[in-house]
């Protein structure tokens, strides 16, 4: 079916809403219009309005024609729900938005504008991006709210910020089992991004209870696809799943439960054996013997190990692994880390605290392998660090 076939059937056209459940209540909040069904076939609606191949104005009379008849039959459900609508921001910008806003503005009423997302994928602007950031802040001053689509490696991260989304929606096909977690960049920055603009994940396309579990752990709030739900033309009920969905929670509880405390154990043991080794040599950063009898001590454990002072500046050389030996690089003495994030914060812990740390997972900036790094206090001016290595973390799953 091409446009011209979807303009001649317009009237005869189904919406297709796919529901959205909640992780916090377990029940359906909201549905995100994503296409329709015609001659009991389904079509995305995407393939429609984003088909460069065809007329803008042809291209504009569906979306509009779809988003007003999904509100019309939605408007009863507004009031305890929230709907998702398309909207192609290059369609948006033909007339500024005015088209659309009068759609919304014409059909529900100004107190339940706050129910409506507007799903945008903000990769796909074309144009100059300040210029749709105008329509867009003038629809959200009347509560409307922004749902950014297909986040991910195209994402710009300045664009996200500009348009101050609500949601942010991630389509799990494009993850696979090595990008869930702290190897990620994109995906872990998206989620700390979410965290600090206050925006909510939404995992999309989920089509398995795998994708829901990982979705879940990973810090979604809405989840959506056919491992939950398949499209639907009418609107069922918001408790059709809350007993599965709940048992299932339950079940990701337990099992993330069993994992975090194995991997508590595993971190604990690591530092309280650190803290042994240094308790017995006593190591020192103007005796390199003693920094080289705790190098085979920790040759199970660490690549690297240095000591600074309070101020962050490096008083002993590293003492690094490779290629099966311990090597002493002066070069390093005199270095400052106090740049690094929590650095000092960290410090102070540790000497008030008088127990060590294990930071998060990071990639180092010599190696470029994921490390965390273990350090205590050994007087009250020095304090030794330690980067453990990658292999290590792996085997004693607590690299994430």
């Amino acid at each position: 079916m091409n446009v011209l076939d979807v303009l001649e059937k317009l009237e005869s056209l189904e919406v297709l809403y796919e529901p959205i459940y909640s992780a916090d209540e377990h029940v359906l909040v909201g549905y995100e219009v994503i296409g329709f069904s015609a001659e009991e076939k389904t079509y995305s609606i995407n393939d429609f309005i984003y088909d460069e191949t065809s007329p803008v104005d042809m291209r504009l009379e569906i979306q509009h024609f779809i988003v007003e008849k999904s509100i019309k039959a939605f408007i009863d459900q507004l009031k305890d729900v929230s709907l998702f609508l398309p909207c192609n921001p290059n369609l948006l910008m033909t007339d500024f938005g005015e088209m659309y806003f009068n759609i919304l503005k014409n059909n529900i009423n100004e107190s339940l504008l706050s129910h409506i997302y507007l799903v945008i994928p903000e990769h796909k602007v074309q144009g100059d991006f300040d210029q749709l950031l105008h329509p867009i802040r003038y629809i959200k001053t009347y509560g409307v709210k922004i749902a950014l689509d297909e986040i991910g490696s195209q994402s710009n991260l300045d664009q996200i910020l500009m348009l101050e989304p609500t949601v942010l929606k991630i389509n799990v096909t494009q993850l696979n089992y090595n990008n869930w977690g702290a190897q990620n960049h994109v995906f872990t920055t998206i989620r700390s991004l979410a965290l600090k603009i206050g925006a909510t994940l939404m995992f999309d396309n989920i089509q398995t209870d795998y994708q829901l579990h990982h979705a879940w752990k990973n810090g979604a709030r809405y989840f959506k696809g056919v491992n939950l739900q398949q499209p639907v033309t009418e609107f069922i009920s918001r408790y059709t799943l809350k007993e599965k969905f709940r048992s299932e929670c339950q079940h990701f509880i337990l099992t993330e439960k069993k994992q975090l405390e194995l991997k508590y154990d595993e971190m604990k043991k690591l530092q309280k054996t650190i803290t042994t080794f240094v308790e017995d040599i006593k190591p020192s950063s103007k005796n390199v013997e003693s920094l080289l009898l705790l190098s085979k001590k920790l040759e199970v454990y660490a690549f690297r190990f240095y000591i600074c002072n309070e101020e962050g500046f490096q008083t002993s050389p590293n003492i690094f692994f490779k290629d099966g030996v311990w090597n002493v690089q002066d070069n390093a003495i005199g270095k400052n880390w106090s740049w690094r994030p929590y650095f000092l914060f960290n410090i102070i812990k540790m000497r008030k605290d008088e127990k060590g740390e294990l930071s998060a997972v990071y990639s180092d900036i010599e190696t470029g392998e994921l490390t965390r790094t273990f350090s205590m206090a050994l007087n009250h001016n020095e304090f030794l660090f330690v980067d453990i290595t990658y292999d290590y973390l792996f085997e004693h799953n607590i690299v994430n």
